[in-house]
């Protein structure tokens, strides 16, 4: 369980195989895992030392993954920053990961006099691409001067890397991770989804955001090729898979659904790709069944899980996405609990609730972070009995597939009922004239919580509130119908692509006692 050894493989077994690439770089695995030795001594030079974190910020490329590499290689842990960060943010993670050394892109380098003004262990920059300024380092030069010195072999419970999560409703938390934990997420996840080393890999979402990141490891353990684009678009990613030939990538909900509906998709050559697995947040059952039926020569497979885990505990496989109606239902599930997970369904006293009933999802297993980065009280509740407590409402069916019903966050409490949002956001994009949308609970002097619904609409239409309203009475109960609508020309959306319910909760309750989430 050593993450640096799937590199040492993949360049012993498939050395002049394409192992990176991105723009006009290709670069195989031979060559590769000699940058990354180089890239480790330099890092080594500069007085990273077994179990010191070094941050890395820039956008996805194939300097990330040599970057992220070096860093294990060297024995150090990484920790790779938001981009989407303000630079009083970046300062106060530098601070909290205690990093020495900062690998950054040229669309920080503004960011460097805040940085060096503010973030007090860092001791040297890096800089990711060609432009350097003032004292940075160049990933190219110390690459260039630095002679492949020997692994610090670091593996199992040794610390790999810290990801930041949660910072969207407050400080960020740093989730430690294992060398044993991304391994086991990897062997899980090749297990379920069944590629191999002739995978061609488009990495198109965040890299520093683990669900994008994970894959890092995965592919590399395959000795497969991984395409990197810089950032998220549909016209990229198209352009991606007809130039390469990717055989598989990895995208949330809201990137399937701009990419189903670009105007170029239905034009595009696909023919090339075998597998799209997703995550990250609930898929409308329309949207997935859109894409099986555009893409039939596509498999699709689905894992469900958290930055904590590694970051999955479940996965709903190929040969279950089917739209035959015995089992299409399952297509609503998060799929089944992956190898080596106990998942248990709980009440609020952490005891097991029947098959079919709701409770929260707690996991025990190989994924399940270290704990939170200089945060013992929060591990403690977190983990405690030794199982990883989510915070997400589920239930079993009796084939054992897990269904996802909400946030304990997100559930909204109105008159003395639960209303789980999930289901009327899944009633609302089935119809037409949505695109995207958003459930959120609002103040009500009466009944403590409202039904709001947030909808971008597909463009150029304009929907009618009344026949959202009728929509949404032929599928749910009266008490769960929104009590009012919201319409918005853009979602406002993370960098891993999701609907940031946080930032639409603000202006309802800016002048109330609490926001809920």
């Amino acid at each position: 369980m050593q993450l640096t050894l799937a590199l040492t493989r993949a360049a012993r077994l498939h050395p002049e195989r394409e192992a990176t690439v991105f723009g006009a770089r290709r670069r195989t695995w031979r060559e590769t895992a000699d940058r990354v030795a180089r890239l480790g001594t330099a890092l080594g030079s500069l007085g990273v030392a077994p179990g010191d974190r070094v941050a890395v910020l820039a956008h996805s490329s194939d300097r990330f993954f040599e970057a992220t590499f070096a860093i294990l290689h060297a024995g150090g842990v990484f920790a790779p920053l938001s981009t989407r960060a303000t630079p009083a943010e970046i300062i106060d993670l530098l601070k909290d990961s205690d990093a020495k050394v900062l690998f950054i892109g040229a669309d920080f380098m503004r960011f460097l006099p805040d940085i060096h003004a503010g973030a007090t262990p860092l001791t040297h920059v890096i800089s990711l691409d060609e432009t350097t300024e003032g004292a940075l380092l160049d990933h190219e030069a110390l690459i260039a001067t630095h002679a492949p010195g020997d692994d610090a072999r670091r593996h199992g419970n040794d610390l790999a890397a810290i990801y930041y999560t949660g910072g969207t409703t407050g400080r960020a938390k740093g989730v430690m991770l294992s060398h044993g934990n991304l391994y086991a997420n990897a062997m899980q996840s090749l297990s379920h989804f069944r590629y191999d080393e002739r995978t061609v890999y488009l990495h198109s979402g965040p890299l520093y955001h683990l669900a994008a990141g994970s894959r890092l490891f995965t592919n590399t353990l395959l000795g497969a090729t991984h395409v990197f684009i810089a950032r998220f678009s549909p016209e990229a990613v198209i352009h991606a898979i007809e130039k390469h030939r990717i055989t598989m990538t990895a995208l949330v909900p809201t990137m399937m659904g701009m990419l189903v509906h670009d105007p170029a998709f239905a034009r595009a050559d696909l023919s090339s790709l075998d597998l799209i697995t997703y995550g990250g947040s609930p898929i409308a059952e329309a949207l997935l069944a859109e894409l099986i039926e555009k893409l039939p020569h596509v498999r699709f497979g689905q894992a469900y899980g958290m930055t904590e885990l590694s970051p999955a505990c479940t996965y709903l496989e190929p040969r279950d996405h089917t739209l035959e109606p015995a089992t299409r239902h399952r297509l609503r599930s998060a799929g089944r609990p992956a190898i080596g997970c106990d998942i248990r369904i709980v009440d609020e006293n952490d005891r097991d609730v029947p098959v079919g009933e709701r409770g929260e999802i707690i996991v025990a297993g190989p994924v399940v972070m270290q704990g939170y980065w200089k945060r013992p009280e929060m591990t403690a509740e977190a983990l405690r009995g030794g199982y990883m407590h989510t915070g997400d409402i589920g239930a079993y069916d009796a084939d054992g597939f897990i269904y996802v019903l909400d946030r304990l966050k997100d559930m909204i409490v109105s008159g003395g009922e639960n209303i789980y949002t999930l289901e009327i956001e899944d009633c609302l994009r089935k119809h037409p004239d949505v695109a995207f949308c958003a459930v959120i609970g609002v103040p009500h002097e009466k009944w403590g919580e409202a039904v709001h619904a947030v909808i971008q609409p597909r463009a150029g239409v304009t929907p009618d509130l009344a026949t959202l309203e009728a929509h949404c009475r032929a599928s749910l109960a009266g008490f769960k119908v929104p009590r009012s609508f919201e319409f918005m020309t853009e979602m406002p959306l993370s960098a891993a692509n999701k609907i940031l319910k946080s930032e639409l909760r603000k202006r309802h309750w800016a002048d109330h006692g609490r926001m809920i989430g």
